[in-house]
């Protein structure tokens, strides 16, 4: 069976950089839209001549130009778009465009976090997760057949920090748990993110499913991460427990953007949007169930970076 033609939307961005690559890796003929402006830009285009060394077919366009994303799709079987959050919403002319072309096989829109509709915090969150969902009905509505990648968190998010708002480092003296600590959360490195995604794009069982992504040893509390931590550096950490009051006070009181990240926390850490539902009763399935082969890296083996 001949391997599907991939687009990636976003491809120089960090995630769609490492897209690319798995697309190119599994064999796929690979295909990415740039923008004219990211070529004279020193670190897109040093990503954009290594994705055309190493096979990725480059496309002039952007999401503003309808004629270029028609020209772009009509060529390929799968779109995967990796745009910032801030760009969700402008996936709009370019499900318009799948729709024109009528060529798609499978669409994997802008997501790859928390899935927005389990998501319980959508006031407090400034529309990053309404918006998601907001692209997820139009693609529904439209009848684009999709695959939708609920990985929860990268790995380089929080974890360099052990979710210490304020620090760049991991804790080395005291250490912060919100809540009791106890819930738990889920975090997977952006190259095995891809590498998941990938290998859904020819996949019958994840058409028009949610992929979630749980790997046993990334799903893990606060209470346990900080012991995975203690173990590594030798040394029992202060504990300093933040209630949920006053977490959710401290966002209020912290102007956004600056904010965001004691939301994600609070999400994660307080809210267990990651993990509070069943994958299977939900109606989603489960990334490390269906591709056992795939190695990704643990929570315990990113932190050994971190030492």
């Amino acid at each position: 069976m001949a391997k599907s033609r991939v687009l990636i939307i976003g491809a120089t961005g960090n995630l769609g950089y490492h897209l690319a690559n798995a697309s190119l890796s599994y064999g796929h003929p690979t295909f990415a839209l740039v923008r004219e402006s990211a070529f004279s830009q020193p670190e897109k285009s040093q990503k954009i001549e290594a994705l055309s060394s190493a096979g990725v077919k480059l496309l002039k366009g952007s999401l503003q130009d309808f004629s270029s994303l028609i020209e772009a799709v009509e060529q390929v079987d799968v779109v995967i778009s990796a745009v910032s959050g801030k760009q969700v919403l402008d996936q709009k002319l370019l499900i318009r465009a799948i729709k024109q072309a009528g060529c798609i096989k499978r669409f994997i829109p802008a997501e790859f976090g928390v899935d927005p509709d389990k998501i319980q915090i959508s006031n407090l969150a400034y529309d990053f997760y309404s918006r998601k969902a907001e692209i997820r009905r139009i693609i529904e509505t439209e009848s684009i057949p999709y695959t939708y990648i609920s990985c929860n968190l990268f790995t380089s998010s929080l974890l360099p920090t052990l979710a210490q708002p304020g620090l760049r480092t991991p804790p080395r003296d005291e250490v912060k748990i919100f809540g009791d600590g106890n819930t738990k959360a889920v975090f997977v490195k952006e190259t095995d993110v891809a590498t998941f995604t990938i290998n859904t794009v020819d996949d019958p069982r994840t058409l028009n499913k949610v992929l979630h992504l749980r790997p046993l040893g990334n799903v893990y509390s606060m209470n346990e991460l900080v012991e995975i931590w203690e173990t590594k550096i030798g040394k029992k950490l202060e504990k300093i427990y933040i209630s949920e009051e006053q977490l959710l006070k401290n966002i209020r009181d912290t102007p956004y953007p600056n904010n965001m990240v004691m939301i994600f926390m609070y999400s994660a850490f307080i809210k267990g949007d990651h993990t509070y539902y069943d994958i299977k009763s939900s109606g989603g399935v489960d990334g490390t169930g269906l591709y056992p082969n795939v190695k990704y890296t643990t929570i315990s083996e990113y932190l050994d970076t971190l030492l």
